[in-house]
């Protein structure tokens, strides 16, 4: 028995729906950069970027692919309230083995070329530095 999951095609009309969105998302940008530089007023400004963000959200809600999407992101919010974060001792503490393997790594690495320095320069090749 698989546990495979069957993934379902998005029809060519959910495509065109999420090209849309994608072409409504770009408008918005643009819109706001070019009445930007027109020095047109903020509000217009943002109210362009923000119908393009409205448009392209209501878009993708519409289609299989949207509904997809937040599912995921849902199910996502769910599991990120599941983490039990560490507090901040334990943050502290684990950040300070942390330091304290970078520097012990620091000095094995630089002692190991010192040595291996020492041994192909003076030992094997006979120069002197």
């Amino acid at each position: 028995m698989s546990n495979q999951s069957v993934q379902t095609v998005s029809t060519s009309n959910d495509k065109f729906k999420v090209a849309l969105a994608v072409v409504a998302t770009i408008a918005g940008v643009v819109g706001f950069f070019i009445l930007k530089s027109q020095n047109k007023p903020t509000l217009m400004c943002a109210g362009a970027l923000v119908a393009g963000l409205v448009i392209a959200v209501l878009l993708l809600w519409n289609s299989t692919t949207g509904r997809d999407f937040l599912s995921f992101a849902k199910e996502s919010v769910r599991e990120t309230k599941k983490v039990v974060w560490p507090t901040r001792k334990e943050a502290t503490q684990i950040t300070a083995v942390v330091f304290v393997f970078v520097l012990v790594m620091a000095i094995f690495l630089w002692g190991t070329d010192k040595i291996l320095e020492f041994l192909m320069y003076d030992v094997i090749l006979g120069w002197k530095q």
